[in-house]
């Protein structure tokens, strides 16, 4: 039973990984989820609370970074407020979509706040870019949570 339970902590770890870059996959709560399956399957001798505790800690910001990212990255170049939250609803909005609506759901909201605050339409679309490329970013940190996570888990399996 154990092999099967070290197998499936290690499907859900390469799952979240690959969740990590494919929005439809919770990746890093799949990771968390993996490591402390592993854990409880060896009872917590190698993998302690306070291991847990940490990488849980870190898997949290990973989590909070992806939903304000494309906020961040509107706010970057000054975007309105109404802006800030489009972008905001927009990816709230968007995650019913799957992939498509992850996309162009953050990039329309900021576009449609912007276009709310009055200003034209060209500055409307590069704060729209802005809230994608900083959706990106927010990515491409998920990616190194994701294995600053397992490299964590790997550091207190070595050395404990």
């Amino acid at each position: 039973m154990d092999v099967a339970l070290y197998l499936l902590a290690a499907a859900l770890v390469v799952g979240g990984v690959a969740g990590a870059v494919l929005p439809v996959l919770p990746g890093i709560p799949m990771i968390f989820g993996g490591i402390w399956l592993a854990a409880a399957v060896d009872q917590y001798r190698h993998l302690g609370w306070a291991w847990l505790v940490a990488i849980g800690i870190v898997g949290a910001v990973g989590v909070a970074l992806d939903f304000v990212s494309a906020s961040l990255g509107a706010k970057r170049i000054g975007a309105s407020p109404r802006a800030l939250w489009g972008a905001g609803m927009g990816t709230m909005v968007g995650m019913f979509f799957g992939i498509p609506g992850l996309i162009v759901g953050p990039f329309a909201g900021a576009m449609a706040g912007e276009l709310w605050s009055g200003t034209s339409v060209l500055r409307s679309a590069h704060v729209g870019v802005s809230t994608w490329v900083g959706m990106l970013l927010g990515t491409l940190a998920k990616v190194v949570i994701s294995f600053l996570m397992i490299g964590m888990a790997g550091v207190a399996l070595l050395f404990s």
